[in-house]
């Protein structure tokens, strides 16, 4: 794909986020929540069946932690039918395990704006042989949307998620509704470099994301994101004795007490996602480089 390609869909996507429509849509989703679950899924799939694609931008910064697995039979739990377990690592040349990530990064979407902090186990769909990421908890400071629960507001307390002039990322986010918090200072240019990442995790596992434990619902699906695979080809690997991480309770359960690695992206992300979960027809980077130029074609 041409890098005129990449410049055309980034554009494209941020094109999709209006602030002055974000607005109301987080009103009306507020509203929304107070219906029954049937309802609400009712509601967004009647208004979504036009055009149900979203633009999804990450900001620049992200952060992510990944984590072995001690506790198997608790990390199954969180696994939705016909998932199981495999091992993996965030960057090639690191030894995979079983693992868990948590991902923290502030976002702008066409339909919300702010912060949000995931707890993913990484397993692979037995029926469809993709990694998958599978979202078994979340933390946001903004509206949240999930098949077993609908929608929701503002999850937390307060919810942190920075960088100093130091050249550190900051993250403090403690949850409003359960035990959730978590605070840590990673230097992010101290030994810091740029490693390629698992190619597998990054890029099949995008394209089959689902909810586990308490959010998944009784007719939930595979979804998949649209992307350009090289935003995933790098990430900035910092080095354990860099991160200080004071607490933290997510995952502590199923997950080592220290992290095995530390990744963060100093560049925004784009991603096209559907504002409700719909099966994703594509299966490889070949078909994320055709739904782009289709997209492209499309938008103009």
């Amino acid at each position: 794909m041409l890098r005129s390609d990449l410049i055309q869909f980034v554009k494209n996507t941020e094109k999709m986020v209006l602030p002055g429509k974000v607005g109301p849509l987080f009103q009306r989703a507020e509203m929304l929540s107070k219906l029954p679950l049937k309802f609400q899924k009712f509601i967004i799939e009647r208004g979504s069946k036009n055009d149900p694609f979203i633009g999804f931008i990450v900001e620049p910064y992200s952060f992510f932690l990944s984590y072995e697995i001690t506790n198997r039979e608790e990390a199954e739990k969180h696994l939705p039918p016909d998932y199981e377990l495999v091992p993996c690592a965030m960057f090639d040349g690191t030894e995979p395990k079983f693992c868990g990530i948590l991902g923290a990064f502030n976002v702008h979407t066409s339909v919300f704006w702010g912060s949000r902090i995931e707890l993913y186990v990484i397993a692979e769909n037995k029926k469809t042989g993709l990694l998958s990421w599978i979202i078994c908890d979340y933390e946001s400071n903004t509206i949240s949307y999930d098949p077993g629960k609908g929608f929701s507001g503002a999850s937390t307390k307060h919810s942190v998620i920075t960088t100093s002039y130091a050249g550190e990322v900051i993250v403090d986010i403690e949850s409003e509704e359960s035990s959730n918090k978590i605070a840590l200072t990673a230097d992010y240019e101290s030994g810091a470099k740029k490693v390629p990442l698992n190619q597998r995790l990054w890029v099949e596992g995008n394209l089959s994301v689902d909810y586990g434990g308490d959010h998944e619902g009784e007719d939930s699906i595979p979804f998949g994101l649209i992307f350009d695979p090289r935003e995933m080809a790098h990430g900035t690997k910092i080095p354990l004795e860099q991160t200080q991480i004071n607490h933290n309770t997510f995952g502590q359960n199923m997950f080592a007490a220290e992290p095995f690695e530390v990744l963060c992206f100093p560049f925004a992300q784009h991603f096209l996602t559907t504002s409700f979960p719909i099966v994703s027809e594509i299966k490889n980077e070949g078909d994320l480089v055709d739904a782009i130029k289709k997209f492209n074609e499309k938008v103009g």
